[in-house]
């Protein structure tokens, strides 16, 4: 391995729908990066606010795309990487920000071996006041080699589109993104492919922010089942896309197995089942079978042991509670908004002592 000269070019992708007023500070702090070679590209997925005056403003600081249909988070993608020229390709969505020296830090981590390189994000509010860090800290990136955990997973510990820089190479290899199957969650896709190409490499600092805010996909509000469902939907079609990748590279992945390992995937369809059992996507399902399954699978988990004994026992509880108890449960964990302020409180404490 032989570590990347600082000079590499770089293409930071902002795909923008509708997001006017977050638009401008992530155009500015991608403008505003201390690496010497950056080019901007935005996006505009046939935005109806103001968008498309931001984006003129710019001029040629910035390449602008403007798609003549709304057709989403992969559409936004592919248009923003068919324009692009970087070797380092970061897509950066338009109600997050960058800090100055983003770039810098993540070429600074580069080496030859690697496909992906993933950074913590500051959470921050409309108004971007600090509230958090995501992946919260006492969470490790999952680094290196992770190909035999996402094969037997289907997942690993990783994080959200702005947070995830890729080389181009491997971008070439595994898009264009499959746009009907990834209108959202086009990170999703990308980041469970690019490892079956090279290493994963971590910065455990924060090199951005991540907004969270009412209008934003991350967010459903009380939306519990609806944001379950489509959680559990985005797995399958990660799934899909795993399988089919892999056999590209002679290896196998067994979708029977694969999701009942995961935690993350079956508190999901834990909640999808609860909420609204008429509309969940998995047949066959039963409450006490994942409840089960999701306390093995904490188990196994590489966190402290009392974060795992704790994970595990929620999944217990919700499996065998009374559906409308367990329902609430599952909203407290998933939806921090719903919690009581005793138990937010709680949570907090618990969470500082397992971290």
């Amino acid at each position: 391995m032989h570590p990347v000269p600082s000079r590499i070019p770089v293409s930071i992708i902002i795909p923008n729908y509708n997001y006017a007023r977050f638009l401008k500070r992530a155009v500015d702090s991608a403008l505003g990066q201390d690496h010497a070679d950056v080019e901007v590209i935005v996006v505009d997925d046939r935005s109806s606010d103001g968008s498309a005056a931001i984006i003129k403003s710019y001029g040629d600081r910035i390449r602008a795309c403007l798609r003549p249909k709304n057709g989403g988070h992969a559409a936004a993608f592919n248009t923003g990487f068919a324009a692009s020229s970087g070797k380092i390709v970061l897509f950066l969505d338009a109600d997050d920000y960058l800090y100055p020296d983003a770039i810098s830090r993540i070429v600074d981590t580069w080496d030859s071996a690697t496909a992906q390189v993933q950074s913590r994000l500051h959470i921050v509010d409309e108004r971007q006041r600090i509230k958090d860090v995501f992946p919260p800290p006492e969470l490790p990136f999952d680094d290196g080699d992770v190909m035999p955990k996402l094969l037997h997973k289907g997942r690993y510990q990783t994080t959200v589109t702005s947070g995830l820089a890729f080389d181009r190479t491997t971008l070439e290899t595994i898009m264009p993104i499959p746009e009907a199957d990834f209108r959202q969650g086009a990170d999703g896709y990308l980041a469970t492919l690019a490892p079956l190409y090279g290493h994963v490499q971590s910065i455990d600092e924060c090199v951005g922010a991540y907004r969270i805010h009412g209008a934003n996909h991350s967010v459903f509000g009380e939306k519990l089942a609806e944001r379950a469902r489509w959680r559990v939907t985005h797995d399958f079609h990660r799934l899909e896309a795993l399988s089919d990748q892999v056999s590209s590279v002679g290896l196998t992945v067994e979708p029977s197995k694969t999701f009942l390992h995961d935690p993350v995937h079956l508190e999901e369809r834990l909640a999808s089942l609860c909420a609204d059992r008429r509309r969940h996507p998995v047949v066959n399902d039963s409450r006490l079978v994942l409840g089960a399954a999701g306390a093995v699978a904490s188990l196994q988990l590489t966190v402290s042991l009392r974060r795992r004994a704790i994970l595990a026992a929620w999944f217990l509880s919700v499996g065998m509670l009374p559906r409308k108890m367990a329902t609430a449960v599952l909203s407290w964990k998933l939806d921090a908004s719903s919690r009581p302020a005793f138990l937010a409180r709680f949570s907090k404490s618990i969470r500082q002592a397992m971290g």
